[in-house]
């Protein structure tokens, strides 16, 4: 049986052929799995799909059709998956439950320290033989009050950084985490964390609940000179109102590894192409802003996790199994 996986990155196909290999054959393919893309799965039992995979209800209906019974999902978030939907066709939904913390609170940082000190606007200059040091000023780390938003295994991993440099921790989350609160951290409302804070770090998932959580009012409790990094989901940062703060001159600096419309954008090369998401264009323009294209998770270790667990999900399922990361068991 030949397994079909979607959105496999060139780095991450090789480690994906050589994990599944003497166990299962596995097809990978470059595009994403969305509507135009879900008919090539027709007679593939599983295929396995990335976090930009749009699997609405017609997606599904598509999959399903074609004999599709499990899809195994390389991420931890599965939001773009519309599960009542799923269940009703009998889809088996596993996703991956756990990967190194250590892969995106570190990328995270890299991003807070990138944009304190502002090392991208630094190294366009070097480049063309500029050195001067005009509008690259920074400031310590040490010292400063970090606001940890969601303090789960990244958001710790975040904070044991943070703790590292010196800072202090303010922390917000539905539950307190006993490893955070040995670090120093207080817990405190959302809206205190917003106002006290020199740098804020999202590490929370996107549920209904979460979207927009920072948004024009959020934003606007800020310090003017706050730094805001989300290395998480992009729907947590309400984009224009993110875009209207900044043109108003507000925020020391802002680092983005996701984006809310990042879909059919973001692991695609779009360089020689007409820019059409005007929000995202006029973001990119603000010199003290620094987007990446969601790769806080890509590192080997992270990558390799993730991997084994999408195999063991898969071996799960044809032994009849459920596990951890099952988010719909077989029918």
């Amino acid at each position: 049986m030949e397994i079909l996986a979607y959105g496999v990155q060139a780095d991450e196909k090789p480690l994906i052929e050589q994990a599944f290999a003497g166990r299962h054959q596995v097809r990978c393919l470059e595009v994403f799995l969305n509507g135009d893309t879900a008919p090539l799965a027709a007679g593939h039992r599983i295929v396995s799909t990335s976090v930009n995979a749009r699997l609405d209800a017609a997606t599904l209906r598509i999959l399903a059709a074609g004999g599709t019974r499990m899809i195994a999902q390389r991420s931890t978030g599965f939001n773009n998956i519309d599960l009542v939907v799923a269940a009703d066709l009998g889809l088996t939904i596993a996703r991956v439950g756990y990967y190194s913390p250590y892969s995106v609170a570190e990328f995270a940082w890299a991003l807070a320290l990138a944009v304190n000190r502002r090392i991208t606007r630094a190294a366009g200059r070097t480049r063309e033989f500029d050195f001067r040091l005009d509008g690259l000023m920074g400031k310590d780390v040490h010292g400063m009050t970090v606001g940890v938003v969601g303090t789960g295994k990244i958001g710790e991993c975040f904070a044991r950084i943070a703790h590292g440099f010196g800072t202090t921790l303010l922390g917000w989350d539905i539950a307190q985490n006993p490893a955070c609160l040995e670090l120093g951290m207080t817990y405190t409302p959302l809206e205190q964390l917003l106002g006290e804070s020199d740098l804020i770090s999202l590490h929370v998932p996107l549920l209904r609940e979460t979207h927009h959580l920072i948004d024009g009012s959020a934003l606007e409790r800020m310090r003017p000179d706050a730094i805001l990094i989300n290395s998480s989901r992009g729907g947590l940062v309400d984009t224009a109102a993110l875009v209207e703060a900044l043109r108003s001159g507000r925020l020391g600096g802002v680092g983005l590894d996701v984006y809310e419309e990042e879909t059919g954008l973001f692991f695609f090369d779009k360089s020689l192409e007409v820019v059409t998401d005007d929000t995202l264009a006029r973001l990119m323009t603000f010199p003290q802003v620094l987007v990446t294209s969601h790769q806080a998770y890509f590192t080997r270790t992270a990558v390799g996790q993730i991997i084994d667990t999408t195999l063991r999900n898969v071996d799960d399922f044809l032994a009849g199994r459920t596990n951890e990361n099952t988010l719909i068991p077989h029918p």
